[in-house]
Order: C-alpha cells, then structure tokens, then sequence
C-alpha cells in the first residue's frame, strides 16, 4: 500500500487482500502493508477485529487492547511512526478468520464512510491526537476485567474504534463524538460488569 488508507473501507480492503494471500496473516504484514506512520489505521484494525466474531476468542481482546495501548502510548510519546516487538509482530490469525471477519464488517464500514470526512480538523491535531490516544490507553485498561462478561468489552473497544477511525480520517467532529461516546461507552460496560456474576465471556458484536 502506497498511501495512507482514508476510509474504513481502504482499510478493510486492504486487510482482505491479505488474508486472501497469506494462510495466516501476522501484524507484521499489516505493518508492512499499511506503513509504520499510520496510527490511525493501527488503532482501528485491532478494535474492528475484536468487534466481529475473532473477538469472541478467549483472550484475544485482552492481547488486542495490550497492542493499541501500546500503539496509542507511542503516539502520546510523540513519535513519528509506529513500532511493535518483534514477538507481537509474529503473532498471527487464520487468513480465512480474518477474510470472515471482514466480511461481516463491510456494511458498518460503509455506514461510517458515509457519515464521516474531513472536518474540523483542529482537533485530530497533535494536542488532539495525544488527549484521544490518552482516553484509548484508559479505555485499553478496561479491557481485560470487562472480558469475563459477554459483549462487555466491546464497548470500549467501539470507542476505540471510533477513535482510530476520526484520526485515520481526519474527522474533528468525529473525535469530539468519539470522546463523549467514550464516557457512555466506559459508564455501560461498568453497569455490565457490576451486574455480572462474572462467568461466561466471549465478545464481538457482529
């Protein structure tokens, strides 16, 4: 990929090319693919995952918010591309997995694009973008508990989502949207945890 994706779409058209070449994909391919400057990208693709049913893997949302924290941290530290472990970067998902998961996220993907451009773009600025990646590292730390009860995690993670998204797009108003979903996105899966005998888990919401 030679340019930097500008809509979900672009990114999930991307992400099928790859699992349509590749058995498994490792996020060293997505890095490879999308370039190490695009934070953006790499903070929606593994909330997006986590939002389809590979999110139902035990323990998977848990590694996938332990790698956008650490993607969000680097941009928080100002840096000016992005850097994983080489022994996340070999972590590795079933081309056909992914191809699904996809597939089942085409129609949100297309639904986003529509509402969403370039606007306001004062706050996907610098000052904007480290207080955004601040709020994805707190939402990140939520994860893990919020993954004992069914579909709690998801919560944050569509936060999250929505974050990547605004920066990968350049959206300010989807940012400002973002943040304030956050609160209420923090605020149900409390409820949901509170409420939980905390068996079961599992998540994705499509």
């Amino acid at each position: 990929m030679n340019r930097e994706p500008e809509t979900v779409s672009d990114v999930l058209s991307e992400l099928d090319e790859l699992a349509t070449a590749h058995d498994e994909v490792r996020i060293a391919d997505v890095l490879d693919d999308f370039g190490k400057r695009s934070f953006g990208p790499f903070i929606m693709i593994p909330a997006l995952i986590e939002l389809s049913p590979v999110g139902g893997i035990p323990g998977l949302p848990t590694v996938l918010a332990t790698i956008i924290a650490m993607i969000a941290l680097q941009l928080v530290l100002g840096r000016d591309h992005v850097w994983m472990p080489g022994f996340i970067q070999r972590r590795a998902i079933a081309g056909e997995k992914l191809h699904r998961a996809v597939g089942k996220l085409r129609g949100v993907a297309g639904w986003l694009d529509r509402h969403s451009k370039r606007r306001l773009e004062f706050f996907v600025g610098k000052g904007w973008s480290r207080i955004a990646a601040m709020i994805v590292i707190a939402l990140c730390c939520t994860v893990p508990p919020l993954e004992l009860v069914p579909f709690a995690s998801s919560m944050p993670m569509l936060a999250i989502a929505m974050l990547g998204m605004a920066l990968t797009v350049r959206d300010g108003a989807l940012t400002l949207a973002a943040i304030a979903f956050s609160a209420l996105a923090t605020g149900i899966a409390i409820y949901l945890y509170a409420t939980s005998d905390g068996t079961g888990g599992g998540s994705g919401l499509f």
